[in-house]
Parts: structure tokens; C-alpha cells; sequence
């Protein structure tokens, strides 16, 4: 995707300083369980807390570690890629939005470079996960509902399409989701939105695939 130096939404062209994250090569680490912090459940309204705690439950029974995994990076960037957005995640919706799969711009990109963890109520995953169906952004400043969001300050966003990841079971484990500070057409809407569903359901033809506990 070209990029604008008078673009608001650029960085100055220097790396940003390291961050620390998860490490890429997790495909062969030892799947441990993994047990919510009891604020997470503690602290919200009833029926989030029972969400969240069907949701830890059910990715330890089928045995995906909510931490950075190069498959599901892989995923990303390829959904990313088909879309030609800068932006491709995976997430797992638990005390915080986990990117389990991510891809972004280079470091000396000068676009903003993203961690590996996100506030719930940030963005407009938390949307897809109360929809439980794709919610196609072409320019989210179209709609007043969202374009105030927290996103688009620090990040600079103009277009956003995701999918939930959705379990047989009718558990909403997260979502998947690619972002650009570019708007898009709204002809390209219905062709962007099929990229995200058919990279939800590879993600979830993945998890699958994993042995279940």
C-alpha cells in the first residue's frame, strides 16, 4: 500500500523503541491451562463473567494457549494480504483483547506499531463479539456509532472488517479482524467482508484440528 508523508496517521520514519511480546515460535510449546485472573471474573457484570470463564474453559479444552503463535500469524498476514490492509489479527476476547495472530508494518514503517494486547473495549471487535456476524467498516467515519473510537485516535483508522470465531458449541472465542488507515470503497465492501469470514473459518478449521483435551 503506498504511503503519504502528510498522512496524519504517520509516525516519524525512526523505530520505535522495543516492546516486549509474547515470543512467534510457539507452535511446539507445552499447552498448559490456562486459568482467567479472578479480577477478570470478579469484577465484571455476571453474565460477562460467565462468558469469560466459558471462554478459558473451552480454549483449554481445546488446547489453544492464548499467547502469540506463528500458525496464527501466519493467518493474519495472509488475510491481510488478500485484503491489502496493513493491519491482520487474530484475537482471543479475554480479560483483554489477545492477539494471538498478528500482522503489521515493518518497525521503520513509521505506521504505528502495535502490541499484542488491547483493552476489551477498545476497537470494534467488542461489536463483533455482541453480533456474532462480520461487521464491514468501509469508513468508519460514516457512521457516528463508530467513529469514536480509541483506534482511531492512536491509530489513525479509516476502515475496519471482522468475523467472530465461533465454536460449534455457539461459544464466541474472539474475532478476527483487519484494519487500514485508508477508507475503501464501498463496491469492495462485500469482497473484504467474505476475506475476513473465510479467514475466521480457517482459524477455526485450525483450533479444530488441535487435540481436544
Amino acid at each position: 500500500m503506498s504511503q503519504h508523508p502528510s498522512d496524519p496517521y504517520r509516525t516519524p520514519q525512526t523505530a520505535p523503541a522495543a516492546r516486549s511480546l509474547p515470543r512467534r515460535d510457539m507452535r511446539d510449546t507445552v499447552r498448559s491451562p490456562f486459568t482467567p485472573p479472578a479480577t477478570a471474573l470478579t469484577s465484571r457484570p455476571p453474565q460477562q463473567s460467565l462468558e469469560l470463564a466459558q471462554r478459558y474453559e473451552l480454549i483449554n479444552r481445546l488446547g489453544v494457549p492464548p499467547v502469540a503463535n506463528e500458525d496464527f500469524d501466519d493467518l493474519a498476514r495472509d488475510m491481510a494480504t488478500q485484503a491489502g490492509f496493513l493491519y491482520g489479527f487474530v484475537n482471543l476476547f479475554l480479560e483483554q483483547q489477545t492477539f494471538v495472530g498478528l500482522h503489521q508494518p515493518p518497525a521503520d514503517s513509521g505506521f504505528v506499531i502495535v502490541g499484542r494486547t488491547m483493552s476489551r473495549d477498545h476497537g470494534w471487535c467488542p461489536e463483533v463479539m455482541a453480533r456474532k456476524k462480520a461487521l464491514p467498516l468501509h469508513d468508519v467515519h460514516a457512521s457516528p456509532r463508530f467513529s469514536g473510537n480509541a483506534v482511531v485516535d492512536a491509530v489513525g483508522i479509516r476502515s475496519y472488517f471482522g468475523a467472530p470465531l465461533i465454536h460449534d458449541g455457539g461459544t464466541v472465542l474472539g474475532t478476527v479482524c483487519v484494519i487500514d488507515p485508508e477508507k475503501r470503497p464501498l463496491a469492495e465492501a462485500r469482497r473484504l467482508r467474505d476475506i475476513v469470514i473465510n479467514a475466521s473459518a480457517r482459524v477455526m478449521d485450525h483450533i479444530a484440528s488441535a487435540p481436544v483435551r
